[in-house]
């Protein structure tokens, strides 16, 4: 019997730009065009746990907040189930939240995203203020370079990549493999090294290109944390022209500051 699996050895992932559980869950409302203040808990909290799950299975080292948010979810399932209690004798707080066992984390929600949507408000002026003003040289307009428009990686979040993932790996092959004996694996170093390869001739991809349609899922896996790996070293980046639209790698130009850091050395007999 042939298996195809994944060879990860040690190898961790770890993003650095990863956000806290109300960022996924305010992504996931904003997916889904919902009303914050009527969350369908009970479809919020599937997709909640299919995100950890993909963590998962990217042996990514989930913080115990996400842990608690899961589990604050599942007790927010079961009392929408149970019957409601009389509120007429409790104050304002407690009787949203009898009424209502959503009510608190909506109101985590809904401060959460106040101040998220300020930093980013505050955010988009320094960079106006930024290119109003410059200290000299060359001004360069936005419409001679138009990949400049597309939000970067800082802004686009580990959770619109892990999204993006997510669907590529959904529609991904199970591993079933039969007639051969000798196991096959997938390598990052390898898979490294073909993504360098395919950017270096076409330096604007889009995101689900990078995996072959007929690929098993290990495959998919390895190939993401290869990508993720180019991107914490700053040989890639990722663009994204529109809420909720394609993602793109780019390549960072050579000579860009901080960028190209040296990929780490693998033990190849480690790897056979």
């Amino acid at each position: 019997m042939d298996a195809t699996l994944p060879l990860f050895d040690d190898y961790k992932v770890a993003l650095e730009s990863f956000e806290g559980p109300l960022d996924l869950l305010l992504h996931l409302i904003r997916k889904d065009e919902v009303d914050i203040y009527n969350i369908p808990i009970g479809h919020i909290t599937e997709q909640y746990m299919a995100y950890l799950e993909t963590m998962r299975a990217l042996d990514i080292n989930v913080a115990g907040e996400f842990l608690v948010m899961a589990a604050t979810l599942m007790v927010i399932k079961s009392r929408m189930l149970l019957p409601k209690d009389d509120p007429s004798s409790k104050r304002d707080d407690e009787t949203m939240e009898a009424l209502d066992p959503r009510w608190d984390l909506v109101r985590q929600l809904v401060e959460y995203k106040r101040y998220k949507d300020a930093a980013n408000d505050f955010s988009t002026r320094e960079t106006l203020r930024g290119a109003t003003f410059p200290k000299g040289g060359k001004v360069e307009l936005l419409s001679e370079h138009p990949n400049d428009a597309a939000k970067k990686l800082g802004d686009i979040g580990t959770i619109e990549l892990l999204a993006a993932f997510q669907r590529v790996l959904e529609q991904a092959k199970e591993t079933v493999s039969f007639g051969h004996l000798k196991m096959q694996r997938w390598r990052v170093p390898d898979k490294i090294q073909s993504l360098l390869g395919r950017i270096a001739v076409t330096p604007h991809l889009r995101f689900d290109t990078l995996f072959d349609a007929n690929a098993s899922k290990s495959e998919v896996i390895v190939t993401f944390v290869a990508l993720l790996e180019l991107l914490r070293l700053r040989h890639l980046t990722v663009t994204q022209s529109e809420n909720f639209g394609d993602l793109y790698i780019d390549a960072i130009p050579e000579g860009t500051p901080d960028a190209h850091l040296p990929l780490p050395e693998w033990d190849d007999q480690q790897l056979v």
